[in-house]
């Protein structure tokens, strides 16, 4: 992509880490005056920061071409889009993310925040629709206890190593011994169903590892920002990695999110296959695992299993036909790849389309509805929306009283 940009735009890629920084200054200077802003969290996932500021650049530098006679201009627009998004986005999965956690005290910051927050707001709906229906509501996955021989699968472990065996295994089949050996991932004189099975099973493992360690980490990382936000950052937290919410809820919500999302993306390849798309979208490990297992664990905690398992699906056709459609159009297809993850192939082509073709007006209107995003959720829940983060259990207690 590096390449890409100094081909097609005439700009040096090292801009890119300009803009991360003055993106970050934006979006702390946006939370510092949080009374006014409305809001609340601090975007601090360094590795996504860099992907996002890489992919932003180039949709920028797209849709607004006349940017870039004045390169002080440029940056100081991206900045502003970049570092709104930032705070916009995560702020919105703060509520989701305090409700999952039972208050403690961090949102997410990555590449399907506002992703997240949209499908999480769909499952309560979804669920509120169905008790006003007087339907069953659908149980969420740790509620649901299942019969016989089917009982192992209530155990995360064996269920997530039995659906990665079947998973990965029907792809390593496919791809083949010959394949697998030339490419060097194994021995010319290795076992191919060793290798399947240690491939499959170390993926369960290390997924049991991570869902453990979260926890601690999650502990520390929020005292730690505490020191800072208090003196500098009253009543905010920080956005991280969505990994950290795996150690919350059904640990079960993970393997089924992500394989529902596979499922949603393979058909949207195989779509792409027979309109004869000029523009073949490969589905990426990142994108299927981490958009879909973490919209499944926010879906099932408002609307249970059946959310778990259709808004993931969801999410996986949309991340393949919007990141083919945007990755098409900007040129991003033709230098190895692109961004595919939902914000990425929905919220962003959005952004780009709207700045395309109305430019400076069209960049206006991007600009004011993130601004008026956090103002609408404050005046939606003007007495909870600064408590929600200040403190946690007062918040409850006044949801009570209000629901009485």
């Amino acid at each position: 992509m590096t390449a890409g940009v100094e081909e097609v735009f005439g700009k040096k890629f090292s801009d890119v880490m300009i803009l991360l920084l003055l993106a970050f200054i934006i979006n702390i200077i946006l939370v510092r005056f949080r009374k006014l802003t409305k809001l609340r969290s601090l975007f601090t996932t360094g590795h996504v920061q860099v992907q996002q500021a890489s992919t932003a650049y180039w949709l920028i530098l797209f849709a607004l071409p006349g940017l870039l006679t004045n390169n002080v201009a440029l940056l100081a627009v991206m900045a502003v889009v970049l570092g709104l998004y930032w705070a916009v986005g995560s702020n919105l999965t703060i509520k989701p993310t305090q409700e999952l956690t039972d208050g403690a005290g961090f949102c997410l910051g990555h590449q399907q925040i506002m992703g997240v927050a949209l499908f999480s707001w769909i499952a309560g709906k979804w669920h509120e629709s169905d008790v006003k229906k007087g339907k069953k509501a659908s149980k969420k996955i740790e509620d649901i206890e299942l019969p016989g021989f089917m009982a192992i699968f209530n155990e995360n472990m064996v269920c997530t190593a039995l659906l990665m065996t079947l998973f990965f295994g029907a792809i390593l089949l496919l791809l083949g011994r010959d394949y697998l050996v030339e490419a060097e991932f194994l021995d010319k004189d290795a076992s191919f169903l060793f290798y399947i099975l240690t491939t499959c099973l170390n993926f369960a493992v290390y997924l049991a590892i991570l869902q453990l360690g979260v926890r601690t980490f999650v502990t520390e990382l929020t005292n730690s920002f505490q020191g800072i936000a208090n003196k500098l950052l009253p009543g905010s937290i920080p956005a991280v990695d969505c990994a950290v919410s795996y150690g919350f809820g059904s640990p079960n919500a993970v393997p089924i999110g992500f394989l529902a999302g596979a499922v949603g993306q393979f058909l949207a390849i195989g779509a792409l296959i027979l309109l004869q798309s000029p523009v073949l979208v490969i589905a990426g490990f990142v994108p299927v695992f981490f958009d879909n297992a973490t919209i499944a664990v926010y879906a099932n905690n408002r609307g249970g299993l059946k959310a778990a398992i259709v808004l993931p699906f969801i999410s996986g056709l949309c991340q393949v036909f919007g990141s083919a459609l945007i990755a098409g159009w900007v040129g991003m297809a033709a230098y190895g790849g692109y961004l595919g993850m939902w914000d990425w192939a929905v919220v962003w082509p959005v952004f780009t389309v709207v700045m395309k073709y109305l430019q400076y007006v069209g960049l206006a209107i991007v600009i004011i509805a993130l601004i008026a995003i956090p103002q609408i959720q404050y005046k939606l829940d003007k007495d909870g929306y600064f408590l929600m983060t200040e403190d946690w259990e007062a918040y409850k207690e006044l949801k009570a009283k209000k629901a009485e």
